[in-house]
Formats: C-alpha cells, sequence, structure tokens
C-alpha cells in the first residue's frame, strides 16, 4: 500500500467509531513498514486526515509499542508541531503509554529504544500541552506522563506541582479529579 493508498483509506474508511480505527490499526499492525506514512499524515498539521491517522497510530501503539520504535524520533521531534486537538489527544495518550511502560518494573526492551532526547523532547511537549489551552483528555495525559518523567528528572515534581495548583481553581471537575491524584503522588 502506497502513503497516497493509505491516505484516501483514512479519508474514507475511519471515523470516531471504535470499529473503524480497530480495523486500520490492524493492518498497520500487520503491514509496520505503513507506520513511516501513517506518521507522516499525523505530521501534516493542518490536513483534519492528520486526526484520523492519529487515531489510528494510538490504537496501533495500544497494541504493540513496539510499532513505533522505528519512528521514534520523528515522532518525538515533532509533537510540538500538532496543532489540532484530535491529533494531539492520541499522541498525549501514545507518550502517556510509552511512559508508563518505560517507568514499568516489567522487563521490556523500551528504554533501548527511548533515548535520552526522546524523554527531553516528551517532557517539554506534555508541559507545553498542560499550560496550554487543551482538552482535559490530552492535560490529564500529559500529568501522567510528566508525574512518570519526574522519577528520572527531579526539577519537574516542583514545576509540575506549581502549574497544578495554579491550574486547580479554574480547572474543570475532570482536570482537578486527575490533578489531585498527581499531586498526591507527588507529595
Amino acid at each position: 500500500m502506497t502513503k497516497s493508498e493509505l491516505y484516501s483509506w483514512l479519508k474514507s474508511s475511519v471515523n470516531h467509531s471504535k470499529e473503524k480505527r480497530q480495523q486500520i490499526s490492524s493492518v498497520i499492525l500487520e503491514h509496520p513498514y505503513l507506520v513511516s506514512d501513517l506518521l507522516d499524515i499525523v505530521h501534516s498539521v493542518n490536513d483534519p486526515i492528520s486526526c484520523k491517522a492519529a487515531w489510528v497510530l494510538e490504537f496501533a501503539v495500544k497494541e504493540n509499542t513496539t510499532i513505533i520504535f522505528p519512528v521514534i524520533t520523528p515522532f518525538a521531534k515533532e509533537l510540538k508541531s500538532l496543532k489540532l486537538e484530535s491529533s494531539i489527544r492520541p499522541c498525549a495518550k501514545i507518550c502517556e503509554i510509552l511512559m508508563l511502560q518505560y517507568f514499568s518494573k516489567k522487563e521490556n526492551n523500551i528504554k533501548e529504544q527511548l533515548k535520552e532526547n526522546h524523554l527531553e523532547q516528551i517532557t517539554t511537549t506534555c508541559f507545553d500541552w498542560l499550560i496550554g489551552d487543551h482538552k482535559v483528555a490530552t492535560q490529564a495525559y500529559s500529568m501522567t506522563s510528566l508525574l512518570l518523567l519526574g522519577q528520572k528528572y527531579n526539577w519537574i515534581y516542583p514545576d509540575l506541582r506549581s502549574i497544578l495548583e495554579k491550574n486547580y481553581h479554574t480547572g474543570t471537575a475532570a482536570y482537578k479529579a486527575r490533578a489531585r491524584l498527581t499531586l498526591a503522588k507527588i507529595k
């Protein structure tokens, strides 16, 4: 399948339904060479199809984290360039998945794949998403990622605590709930 065929398929076949996203992510998992093209589409930041590509990438990564390893450098580097909230949310979820595995006590090879620069790029972008005008899901995933990254970088907790305390009173109920959990774990 070519990149243009993948794009056409995303455009015509993917919608908000879990079944459609799952169907195309299964194809990506069966043909991992398509991940690079899928990520290129995600990085077409002003194209509404980028959201569909991000949804599919999220589903594929949930199923098999290693699928993103060959493209982890461009994934992490370009996180900051995402513009559409519908693309940012699934990429924030992917960051959370990666951090949960990176800091997991279970044996895996993610530490060999995620280098210092990837962690720094994810950290910076998660802070940007947390302080920016983003939906609660994006901010919640960012909180989890930053909470975990704080185990490696001790400067994160004071900054994270400060942001959460500052924004707590104006946050939604969902934001406040996640912030309370995060603050409790920091202290």
